[in-house]
């Protein structure tokens, strides 16, 4: 069974670094793209980061500098540093697999940043 599970969320003052995982099971994630995204309170989801099968990664300019996407192949695991995390970083953070379709995506896990 392809799957994600994300953890490393928590509760963080401003300023402060999380750093989240992925593991992914049934898959060879470093064969893939895989992304992650978040879901503030009453918003959409907003793409944070990409790496590909190749390891190049790329971020929207409202985390470029902060976020830091990166991989062990060893344990199948996808990481997402976040660093100089700001109030408007809170919400559900979740791991994915957009191809092939059907897309696949973890559980997420919640970052609250508060003081």
């Amino acid at each position: 069974e392809v799957q994600l599970v994300e953890s490393g969320g928590g509760l963080v003052q401003p300023g402060g670094s999380l750093r989240l995982s992925c593991v992914a099971s049934g898959f060879t994630l470093s064969q893939y793209i895989m992304k992650w995204v978040r879901q503030a309170p009453g918003k959409g989801l907003e793409w944070l980061s990409t790496i590909d099968s190749h390891g190049r990664t790329t971020y929207p300019d409202s985390v470029k500098g902060r976020f830091t996407i990166s991989r062990d192949v060893a344990k199948n695991t996808v990481y997402l540093q976040l660093n100089s995390l700001k109030t408007e970083d809170t919400g559900i953070y979740f791991c994915s697999r957009p191809l092939p379709l059907p897309s696949v995506r973890g559980q997420g896990t919640q970052v609250t940043i508060s003081s």
